[in-house]
């Protein structure tokens, strides 16, 4: 049995047409939209075996398989596909980028429909909560009336929250994975250092910065703050240590150390792919997400009847255990089935997608008991 997805491709569902616009958490409208998103595996007669992965603060729609010519898979290849975490065998799994985004979603690069020019700063803030909403969008023109499960990690985390609080009754399990139902002041602080290095780039222009020089030394710099704070102390010490990268000796100001020479091609390479623009809108809409809204996480949560199970990493300093425990002591409060997992791990934050034959085996039991309730 081949465990490969192969060629895979990126759908496109849009939605919101004037004057049908979707209102926004913050009241403002935005539409129409775009949705890109992947589907993996078969939708069962029942739609009942459908599983939405939510991505990351960087991640896309491309989470599994390959793209015709491409040479790496989608971001969590490892996890699905057949017999993997996410059996594609036996499940249907549905991938979108968000709204913000700028891997094929609607967001700040995109023509805004009333002005046929590049949205840049006009285009509306965004909250997790957005994201969801246009999600559910898609879930719903797939013909699904209930997903098995939602699941996530980091960012991702964060909108299995969203739809554990919002569509309790349109979801029968939730795997929120290494992150939190709110960002700590120290998570916020991250985020900040990364915009402002941003809009600190000359050529950001105030974010009118599209057809013209982009700003690719801000976000180069915003992306090599945000790669320390995936990774421990321990996983540097292994992969770099201080290795120089030459045995001629330092020169003035330049990549001598290994792990400088790896932040500076993580940052360049990431300015390739990413729009800075969109790097600002998604990590603000992060640091403004609150599941509970300032409740007890356990009062909006009292409306959940699903499994969930959450899993932490040991060396994860950036989504800390203790923010995940918050996770699980509101959800047994609210009276939910929920399991707690920490996987001990030297990765740090990066676990997620790097522990995959441990997360893998939680995931794939978690996923079968759910099942198997329904059939049952």
């Amino acid at each position: 049995m081949s465990d490969s997805l192969g060629i895979v491709e990126t759908k496109y569902f849009s939605f919101a047409e004037p004057p049908n616009e979707l209102t926004l958490e913050s009241g403002e409208k935005l539409g129409s939209i775009t949705l890109a998103y992947e589907t993996y595996g078969e939708l069962n007669k029942e739609k009942t075996n459908a599983i939405l992965i939510l991505h990351a603060f960087s991640g896309d729609a491309h989470a599994a398989g390959f793209h015709k010519g491409a040479r790496k898979p989608g971001w969590w290849d490892n996890m699905i596909g057949p017999g993997k975490a996410f059996d594609t065998e036996k499940y249907f799994i549905i991938c979108s980028n968000v709204i913000g985004g700028c891997q094929g979603s609607t967001g700040p690069g995109s023509i805004n429909p009333k002005t046929n020019k590049i949205y840049g700063l006009d285009f509306p803030m965004v909250t997790i909560k957005d994201m969801v909403n246009t999600q559910v969008q898609l879930i719903n023109f797939l013909g699904i009336k209930k997903l098995l499960s939602a699941a996530g990690g980091s960012m991702g985390g964060m909108q299995v929250l969203q739809w554990m609080v919002n569509y309790p009754k349109k979801i029968r399990s939730a795997i929120p994975i290494a992150t939190s139902a709110k960002h700590s002041p120290m998570q916020i602080a991250f985020n900040e250092v990364g915009r402002q290095a941003i809009m600190a780039d000359s050529h950001w222009l105030n974010g009118n910065y599209y057809n013209k020089k982009k700003p690719v030394k801000g976000l180069s710099v915003a992306r090599m703050v945000g790669h320390i704070t995936y990774m421990s102390e321990n996983s540097m010490e292994s992969k770099f240590s201080r290795r120089l990268k030459t045995d001629r000796g330092p020169a003035k100001f330049t990549a001598d150390f290994e792990v400088e020479g790896y932040l500076r091609y993580t940052g360049d390479s990431f300015t390739k792919r990413f729009d800075p623009n969109s790097y600002l809108y998604i990590t603000k809409a992060m640091d403004l997400f609150d599941a509970a809204k300032g409740k007890p996480l356990s009062h909006v949560l009292k409306n959940l009847d699903a499994q969930v199970l959450v899993i932490a990493f040991k060396s994860d300093w950036l989504y800390p255990t203790s923010q995940s425990k918050e996770i699980v002591k509101a959800c047994k409060m609210a009276g939910i089935n929920a399991t707690f997992c920490e996987i001990d791990s030297n990765y740090g934050h990066d676990a997620f997608l790097l522990e995959v034959e441990k997360e893998a085996h939680l995931i794939k039991h978690f996923l079968q008991k759910v099942y198997n309730d329904i059939e049952d």
